[in-house]
């Protein structure tokens, strides 16, 4: 098997792009492609899998997202940011275009060579200081849905966020992102704000079931949440996460994630095993 890829990040949240207009894998496919090559040693690595199809409706192109567990994610707000730089440098699409996916289009925008902005999906659901049960204690979360399907996610406050080491957190995260009070799971932010108003995020990932570097639709539900409960007034919210940082500008029910894009590698997988 030899399938042309590219290997992108931005702001750590690594990438395997394809274009399956030129593959023709099925969704069944993809998901044992993604699972496997998505595998850190053994494979390339990457957090999710990007597979790029002809559009449906009147978008530019599709973008479908495939975690590193094989499951298909709604939207990646980063990943989307890498796919519109590598359109643009392939010249699949001009600096300005429409990304089509599962939760709805998403607009993109080169701003600079490396940076680029794209339109997350608009909240559909948000619920601001809903009590969950963890473990015996009452939570106070917020949780916020982009698209529709909706993306879900948790915003959850955490005192001294920049020092919390995460090996004494990741059962809480898991604990959230698995609670039964969400049928499809949820993605969890942890964040705190620092006394300039830079937002401190921490992602634990569901389909990487880890945290991660970075999570472009959980930065922007964080900005989201806190911008709607009155804790931050900045425009852009400007949020830190593991792998640099990350803004984004809250108008209305309009989301705009904005980022530095990198591309590391172009070449061919060869994976032996996946033949």
């Amino acid at each position: 098997m030899k399938v042309p890829f590219y290997k992108m990040q931005g702001a750590g949240n690594d990438f395997i792009l394809i274009d399956n207009q030129k593959q023709k894998f099925s969704s069944e496919q993809l998901a044992i492609f993604s699972a496997r090559v998505c595998t850190r040693r053994i494979s390339v690595g990457a957090d999710t899998l990007i597979a790029i199809e002809n559009a449906r409706e009147d978008g530019d192109f599709y973008a479908r997202f495939f975690n590193a567990d094989g499951s298909e994610a709604e939207m990646c707000g980063n990943g989307a940011r890498c796919v519109a730089r590598w359109a643009y440098e392939t010249g699949v699409a001009k600096d300005k275009m429409v990304i089509e996916t599962i939760a709805g289009n998403v607009p993109a925008e080169r701003l600079d060579t490396r940076t680029y902005r794209v339109q997350l999906n608009s909240p559909t659901v948000f619920e601001a200081d809903k009590q969950l049960l963890v473990g015996g204690k009452e939570v106070s979360i917020d949780y916020v849905e982009l698209g529709n399907p909706g993306i879900p996610h948790l915003v959850v406050h955490i005192p001294d966020l920049a020092m919390t080491e995460l090996e004494t957190i990741i059962e809480f995260a898991k604990k959230l992102r698995n609670h039964s009070a969400f049928e499809k799971g949820a993605n969890v932010n942890f964040y705190d704000i620092l006394s300039d108003q830079t937002v401190v995020e921490r992602t634990y990932e569901r389909g990487v079931e880890d945290f991660t570097l970075a999570c472009g639709t959980g930065t922007g539900s964080t900005a989201y949440a806190l911008t709607k409960k009155g804790l931050i007034a900045t425009d852009p919210v400007v949020i830190e996460v593991l792998g640099g940082q990350l803004k984004v500008n809250v108008v209305n029910e309009e989301l705009y994630l904005i980022g530095d894009t990198n591309i590391v590698a172009e070449g061919t997988i060869l994976d032996e095993d996946l033949a």
